[in-house]
């Protein structure tokens, strides 16, 4: 896989910060067309004299609500209940890709006052409806100045220190961990339990996740592919000689995702936002919130552990009823994030019907990563220049931070809280040079925050009391868990020790039956905190970008083992030896331990289970006999390397 880091002189913010792009301006420009000619078509009843309730239809086309002033009196108060339902249609808008829905709020208000003139219109309410308009059109125009101005003083800001701290991030991130070494160690593993706990229950069951609606950041889609994302690390990093129970919750969490009330979502978007009420198919248009999330997880787990049962067709089939299913596959729902981009004005696409989130597009080009890394493609080379293209003029506020939501339709940016390290490290896999630079400015913009500790360390302190975007509660474990997994994909061991110090002081951290979680968080927030305890430098990348070595998959293997009875916080193969460190899980134990991939017939040597020899079946398997009673190290080695 080759990548483009960036079309940038780095260290360096982008000159053309803060423009509008040319799809923007295009959008832009239509949608004051299509309201300038409601204004006109509104004002001509006025200009003919035309029926009290044509006229107040017209005025109901300057803004919504508008005709009721037309009546005059009282009535004209409704026009508040009206905006109130108007900006509650543009909340359904954005909550839940409802397009028709601020049509609906605003041509019906027209209609109704319509409806409700008899009399003759009062004679001021051009005037006063005008003057509604242009005090809107001014407020938003004076907010949008201020934005750029604090964005303008914002920029020179980065620029006076993004050289000393590009170059601290470019030097801490050359590091790289011994992977023959690594082990989980309890807090580790504690961790990894919560994630377990989860993924190892029944597919169709979600205790332990939240659920509260399918639509926005507490949907459960993202709660899996977070899960999942943490897994696959854990995985590589420090098990790749072992399937059991890894393999099985990870496959658990991909099979959960094709649960209908993961994805059904998408049939009310396609009615309510497409006008589609006949192919429901979410791997087609727009829903880079699935396609592109949902692949990178899927191809991640095929990295991690060589399985490629997702590849076949049909493998990924997402069943609405007896009668209506659409059969996918890893490369069908990766082409279809292809062919999306092939066909963005923007350089990214929607998310939902209308709304572009480049945070989610960090996702699908994360897709197009894996895709490459397993198949050898080259979706990445094709899509990344104008992927890069349209995030710099389409996204680009006036701070040279990247816009988090602007409308596919009429060009406006929506306020979008992500961050430079919320996309650090997605970038990493994909535009590593460009990556750094987010963490850069990250790491130098939260210095405010980081406080000392009686015991000589610091830790970052958050303000106020938060949300969790995740279960719209208060609280901060989601900004700690963002800064903890950008700081260790970069090596910056200071930012992350001090992020998990704010989470231990401030989130209420539980280690209860050697399960940890964070109280206040929601479940997606636990998992990108524990993916951050997981992770070391660069680990985020290479389970996105690197087929493990075929050594690492082809030596020895532990088959299978009782969880939770059982816990592996390390194996290893280096193709003929096997390295394993076990542990008990709810106290001592004597269990057998399957191994697989031996050479037919072979002995091997056993250090740390009951015999000190076993020979392959010809099917190459073998089963130890061990006694657990603390933490025990198993190494298994054929003879014949000894001799």
């Amino acid at each position: 896989m080759t990548s483009l880091a960036t079309e940038l002189p780095l260290p360096g913010l982008p000159s053309f910060r803060g423009m509008t792009g040319p799809a923007t301006a295009m959008r832009q420009r239509r949608t004051w067309l299509i309201y300038l000619g409601l204004v006109a078509f509104g004002a001509l009843p006025w200009a003919i004299g035309a029926s009290p309730a044509w006229c107040a239809f017209g005025l109901g086309l300057w803004v919504p609500g508008g005709g009721f002033i037309a009546l005059g009196g009282w009535w004209s108060l409704l026009v508040l209940p009206a905006a109130i339902l108007f900006v509650a249609s543009l909340v359904a808008w954005f909550w839940a890709g409802a397009v028709v829905a601020p049509v609906l709020v605003w041509l019906g208000a027209a209609l109704l006052a319509a409806g409700m003139a008899t009399d003759a219109p009062w004679p001021g309410s051009p005037v006063v409806v005008a003057a509604l308009v242009v005090a809107v059109g001014f407020a938003f125009a004076r907010a949008n100045g201020k934005a750029r101005a604090r964005g303008a003083a914002r920029a020179l800001v980065r620029q006076a220190f993004l050289p000393a701290s590009y170059a601290e991030v470019a030097a801490q991130a050359r590091g790289r961990p011994d992977d023959a070494r690594r082990e989980l160690d309890a807090d580790q593993l504690a961790g990894l339990r919560y994630l377990l706990d989860r993924a190892l229950q029944p597919v169709g069951s979600f205790d332990g996740f939240t659920v509260i609606d399918q639509f926005q950041p507490a949907a459960l889609r993202y709660q899996i592919n977070h899960m999942g994302f943490a897994l696959g690390i854990a995985q590589r990093a420090y098990l790749p000689a072992f399937r059991g129970y890894m393999g099985l919750a990870q496959r658990n969490l991909i099979e959960k995702y094709l649960e209908r009330k993961v994805w059904d979502y998408w049939v009310l978007e396609s009615c309510w936002g497409h006008l589609n009420f006949t192919d429901w198919n979410p791997a087609a248009r727009d829903n880079i919130m699935l396609t592109g999330w949902f692949a990178a997880h899927v191809g991640q787990y095929m990295l991690a552990t060589g399985d490629r049962r997702y590849m076949e067709p049909g493998s990924l089939t997402f069943r609405l009823n007896r009668r209506q299913s659409w059969a996918h596959d890893f490369t069908t729902i990766v082409g279809s994030v292809s062919d999306n981009y092939a066909r963005a004005d923007f350089g990214l696409f929607a998310c939902e019907p209308n709304w572009i989130y480049p945070i989610c597009n960090h996702y699908g080009m994360l897709a197009l990563v894996t895709h490459d890394a397993l198949t050898g493609s080259k979706l990445v080379d094709r899509h990344l220049p104008g992927w890069i293209r349209g995030l710099d003029t389409e996204f680009t506020d006036a701070s040279g931070s990247i816009v988090g939501l602007r409308s596919q339709f009429t060009g406006l940016p929506v306020p979008f809280p992500v961050g430079e390290a919320g996309y650090s490290h997605f970038a990493n896999c994909f535009m590593p040079d460009r990556a750094r630079q987010f963490w850069a400015i990250a790491r130098r913009e939260i210095e405010p925050l980081i406080v000392a500790e009686d015991d000589g360390g610091s830790r970052i302190a958050m303000p106020g009391a938060g949300l969790d975007a995740g279960h719209y509660k208060p609280g901060h474990v989601g900004a700690y868990a963002s800064y903890l997994v950008a700081a260790r994909e970069f090596g910056d061991r200071e930012r992350a020790d001090a992020a998990l110090r704010g989470l231990e002081r401030d989130c209420r951290p539980d280690r209860s039956d050697g399960v940890m979680r964070y109280l206040t968080g929601s479940n997606i927030s636990n998992a990108t905190a524990i993916m951050g305890l997981l992770m070391d430098t660069g680990d985020f990348r290479r389970s996105f970008t690197e087929p493990l070595p075929e050594t690492r998959l082809a030596g020895p293997m532990i088959e299978s083992m009782d969880y939770p009875d059982v816990l592996v916080a390390r194996a290893w193969s280096d193709g003929s030896r096997l390295e394993a460190v076990l542990l008990p899980g709810r106290g001592a134990c004597r269990k057998a331990v399957p191994l697989s991939q031996l050479v037919p017939g072979a002995r091997y040597r056993v250090v740390g289970a009951q015999q000190a020899e076993v020979t392959a079946s010809p099917e190459g398997e073998a089963v130890l006999d061990l006694v657990l009673d603390g933490r025990i190290e198993i190494i298994v080695e054929p003879l014949e390397n000894l001799a």
